[in-house]
């Protein structure tokens, strides 16, 4: 049985009672009737308001799906996508106008600039790269340390 139903059976019930609204208990008692009877009716509408905006959500819901579907493509979300950052290469670089350091990977450093994340002095590197395939020559090149232009 609904709410409604519910203070519909009261209504019923008071009625059938005898309940008379001359007196001070069943004018109170009256009050207490129809004031259940709205609550029941508010209440009423907030169930059908909440289904109508579930369906929405749930509507929603798969049109997101969808478009997730279409963007990603075959992307499971069970499979760890994550690649090992370790394979990377990372340089440290020290900004000479904060002294602020931080790490760039490779790629990066083959641009040849980068703006400072603290300060946003403009960084340029001067990557030379060697031409010889003695890895112990003395040119230096096979060192990890770069030259960093002022």
């Amino acid at each position: 049985m609904s709410v409604t139903e519910k203070v519909a059976y009261l209504k019923g019930l008071a009625e059938g009672l005898g309940v008379d609204d001359s007196t001070k208990e069943g004018k109170l008692l009256k009050a207490i009737i129809d004031t259940l009877g709205e609550i029941s009716e508010n209440l009423e509408s907030l169930e059908d308001y909440t289904t109508e905006l579930s369906e929405q959500v749930d509507a929603i819901d798969e049109d997101l799906d969808s478009l997730e579907s279409e963007f990603y493509g075959e992307y499971d979300d069970d499979y760890n996508y994550d690649y090992d950052l370790a394979d990377d290469e990372f340089y440290d670089v020290v900004c000479p106008n904060c002294d602020e350091e931080f790490s760039v990977d490779e790629d990066t450093l083959l641009e040849g600039s980068i703006e400072c994340p603290n300060c946003g002095e403009k960084l340029e590197f001067d990557i030379e790269e060697c031409e010889c395939d003695d890895e112990e020559c003395d040119c230096h090149c096979h060192n990890e340390d770069l030259e960093e232009k002022e």
